[in-house]
């Protein structure tokens, strides 16, 4: 069993998300051992990038602070390498394809293995075609994770059945945010892909408070929050440390419910 699955077996998986370098990669470092402190079974870190286009206007903000701190790619893989010894969670990158592409396809998937990463999320690769991503991820032992959202339909089945790791499943339509109310469209694609394969399910996008955490549980096996974590990071800066943990520590014993 792999790093992330063996992540799945253990119940209701919580995978929060930061932006990487925002405020600074002091804070980035700190952020990533309070929340597996606070009890996250995987973590992702975007990698900041100056048009996230499927991100809502606090991690796209919280992009355009790190990029302005100086954070770059090879400093956050220094971050990573940093933490890995003493953080036994897996570790994720989030970021778009042109930094990859421009950083080098194959020079990237090296490095992140080297510190430690066990997986990439990219948002704006389509399934169809990963094939250029995913030979020198198989090559380091990174899962390249899929996603699908409402709007996948038939394709559900397809990406489920070829997919790696975790199933990356949005919630809703339009870009990253917290939402007041959750659709009843991922709980529609989680039993699609029950219909196909037992690849765990998490579902993100809009998650935002830990009721709305413990309501995803009852029928995802993980659950992916992002903005809400950035806006507590970007409302108390370099001070964010014990407020993230507080929330993520909620969150974390909403889920442990189920």
């Amino acid at each position: 069993m792999n790093k992330i699955r063996e992540a799945f077996s253990a119940g209701k998986t919580f995978i929060p998300f930061i932006t990487g370098g925002d405020p600074d990669l002091d804070t980035t470092e700190k952020l990533l051992y309070a929340l597996y402190e606070a009890g996250a079974d995987l973590i992702e870190i975007g990698v900041p990038f100056s048009d996230p286009i499927a991100e809502g206007p606090v991690i796209e903000a919280a992009d355009q602070r790190a990029l302005k701190a100086g954070c770059t790619i090879e400093k956050l893989l220094n971050t990573v390498s940093r933490v890995r010894p003493n953080i036994q969670a897996p570790l994720l990158f989030m970021t778009y394809f042109n930094p990859i592409y421009t950083y080098g396809v194959s020079k990237f998937t090296e490095h992140c293995a080297e510190c430690g990463l066990d997986g990439l999320i990219i948002p704006d690769l389509p399934f169809e075609e990963r094939g250029e991503l995913l030979g020198p991820c198989t090559t380091q032992r990174l899962e390249l994770i899929s996603l699908v959202a409402p709007t996948s339909n038939d394709r559900i089945a397809k990406i489920a059945k070829n997919s790696d790791g975790f199933l990356y499943c949005v919630s809703s339509l339009g870009v990253t945010g917290e939402r007041c109310v959750l659709s009843h469209d991922a709980n529609h694609i989680v039993e699609q892909v029950r219909l196909v394969t037992n690849i765990p399910c998490a579902v993100g996008f809009g998650i935002s408070t830990p009721k709305q955490a413990r309501d995803v549980a009852s029928f995802a096996d993980g659950v992916i929050i992002g903005s809400s974590l950035v806006r507590i990071a970007a409302e108390h800066g370099r001070d964010c440390i014990d407020p993230v943990f507080n929330f993520a520590k909620e969150v974390k014993q909403a889920i442990g419910q189920f």
